[in-house]
C-alpha cells in the first residue's frame, strides 16, 4: 500500500513558504502523493493553485486533489484548463480527485444552487472529458494544454449509488473520507461491485485519507483544527476529531488495518503545519 501525506494548505494561517517546504520534505522522505482538501468558505488555500506551487518544487511525487468540489465552480471549461495546466506543469503527476461536496455555504458563496449539484457535476464531467479529448471550441481549436487529464487519473469521492457509479463509468478509483476503516471497507465493497457490474477490467484504485497529529501536542492540535474545520457538521466534528491518529502506534495500526481492508493508498492529512510532522510521520510508517 502506498503512503501519501496531505499538505497543510487546509490549515488557516499556514504561510505559503511553509507549504512549499512541506512539499519538498514529503518528496525527500519518500511519500507517494501530496494531497489537498477543498473548501470555499474557510481559511484554506485553493487546491489547484496550491498543487501548482507544489509542482514547481518537486519532481516525482504525485499531486492529488483529495478532493476537489466541482459543481460550485460552475465553469467546466475553465476548470478543465486549470487541471490540465497543473498536470502539464507537473509532468503528468496530477491525480484529480473530485466530488460534489455537502456544505451548502460553499454553494451560497459561489451563487450556485445547492440542489441538483449531482446532475450539474455529471454535466461538467461530460464537458471536461470532451475538452481533454481535444474537441475544438473556437478559431484556435481545442482548449489546452494537451493531453488534459487521463481517465485513469480521475478519482471520485462520496458514498452512495451515484458516486460509486461514477467511479465505474468515468474514472480509475475511489477515495474514502476520514470516517474510519469500517466506512472505507463498506464503500470499497460497493465500488468493486459497481466496477464489476459495469464490466470494467482490472480493479479500481481504492484510497482513504485519515487525519494524523504527532508529537507532544498531538491531541490538542488535532482537536483545535478538526473541531474548527468540521464545525459546520455540528456534533459530527467531535467524531472526526476522535478518529485522528495521535501517536505512532495508532498510525501504524491504522496503516495495517486499511491495508488489510484492501486499501491501495492511504493519504494522511495533518492537523498541524509544523514541518516536523512530515518527519514524524515518515519515521512512523516509511
Amino acid at each position: 500500500m502506498d503512503i501519501g501525506i496531505g499538505l497543510p494548505a487546509t490549515i488557516p494561517g499556514t504561510p505559503g513558504s511553509q507549504i512549499v517546504q512541506w512539499a519538498r520534505a514529503a518528496e525527500d522522505r519518500g511519500f507517494a502523493t501530496l494531497g489537498v482538501i477543498d473548501r470555499l468558505v474557510y481559511g484554506n488555500c485553493e487546491p489547484l493553485v496550491t498543487l501548482g506551487a507544489a509542482a514547481a518544487v518537486t519532481e516525482r511525487i504525485r499531486l492529488m486533489t483529495s478532493i476537489l468540489l466541482v459543481p460550485f465552480r460552475g465553469n467546466a471549461a475553465l476548470l478543465a484548463k486549470q487541471a490540465a495546466t497543473v498536470n502539464h506543469l507537473s509532468g503528468g503527476r496530477l491525480v484529480l480527485g473530485m466530488a460534489v461536496g455537502g456544505y451548502e455555504d460553499d454553494y451560497l458563496a459561489s451563487g450556485v444552487p445547492f440542489a441538483g449539484r449531482g446532475r450539474r457535476f455529471d454535466a461538467m464531467l461530460d464537458e471536461m472529458t470532451r475538452i481533454w479529448a481535444g474537441e475544438a471550441r473556437g478559431a484556435a481549436g481545442a482548449i489546452g494544454p494537451r493531453p488534459g487529464v487521463p481517465s485513469d487519473r480521475l478519482v471520485f469521492g462520496g458514498h452512495g449509488e451515484r458516486p460509486f457509479a461514477r467511479v465505474a463509468a468515468r474514472g480509475g478509483g475511489w477515495i474514502a473520507g476520514s470516517r474510519g476503516v469500517e466506512a472505507f471497507r463498506r464503500g470499497a465493497e460497493a465500488v468493486r461491485r459497481a466496477w464489476a457490474e459495469r464490466g470494467r477490467d482490472g480493479e479500481p484504485r481504492l484510497m482513504a485519507q485519515p487525519y494524523f497529529s504527532l508529537g507532544p501536542r498531538a491531541r490538542e492540535d488535532a482537536e483545535a483544527f478538526l473541531l474548527d474545520h468540521y464545525a459546520v457538521e455540528g456534533w459530527d466534528a467531535e467524531k472526526v476529531a476522535s478518529l485522528a491518529l495521535t501517536d505512532a502506534a495508532a498510525v501504524r495500526d491504522a496503516v495495517a488495518a486499511y491495508e488489510q481492508a484492501g486499501c491501495d493508498e492511504l493519504i494522511l492529512f495533518p492537523c498541524s503545519p509544523d514541518l516536523r510532522q512530515v518527519h514524524l510521520l515518515a519515521d512512523a510508517v516509511l
